[in-house]
């Protein structure tokens, strides 16, 4: 079994998308961060994809997690182990 696409948009300087890296990582999921200071289409991209602009924005498989407090919702209702035992 494989694990899903984790693709988490970001910024380096966010306490959130932090937090979202640290129990991402105690997971031990592997992602893809998009830097979305880098270029300001990434963060358009980020939008059109998510309907939000703050990050983190987080992407398991299909579905949308939404920010570090949604994600850390789902990790205490069970559902992060859940998806990320899901395979693509």
């Amino acid at each position: 079994m494989t694990q899903p696409r984790i693709v988490m948009y970001a910024s380096g300087w966010c306490p959130y998308c932090q937090r979202a890296r640290n129990l991402l990582g105690a997971r031990n999921a592997s992602f893809e961060e998009i830097d979305v200071e880098s270029d300001p289409g990434l963060r358009q991209e980020m939008q059109a994809r998510s309907g939000r602009s703050t990050v983190p924005q987080i992407f398991i498989g299909a579905t949308h997690v939404g920010g570090f407090d949604d994600l850390d919702t789902l990790d205490r209702d069970g559902g992060l182990d859940r998806l990320l035992k899901e395979s693509t």
